[in-house]
């Protein structure tokens, strides 16, 4: 009898350095931490403190900057935006998985 090995390896979030990040999402680097300081975006604390962004603020920074676009709202009031965006995401998983059968519900 012999035994099937299975290697799983866990992948970790890539994390960038404040320039890596506004390079790769084409912004300076003076915009990613202005947002950091209205609290739209997020970072992790890195080696030695310095901040570090998880590649998955790259689409919450276009998102941003999309919404900016979009509406004629100044960068601190597209917080509000943002967290009714992400509440009216999670309600809508909430009825999705309370009706899994009424797609027509969301």
């Amino acid at each position: 009898m012999t035994l099937a090995i299975v290697h799983t390896t866990r992948q970790t979030a890539r994390v960038r350095s404040l320039e890596a990040f506004a390079a790769a999402a084409g912004v300076h680097p003076r915009l990613v931490a202005r947002f950091v300081a209205l609290g739209l975006l997020d970072p992790v604390p890195g080696a030695g403190g310095a901040p570090e962004f998880p590649d998955a603020q790259l689409a919450r920074l276009a998102r941003i900057r999309r919404l900016h676009a979009e509406l004629p709202l100044n960068y601190a009031a597209l917080g509000v935006v943002l967290d009714l965006l992400a509440r009216i995401e999670e309600l809508e998983a909430q009825l999705r998985h309370a009706h899994p059968d009424r797609p027509d519900r969301v």
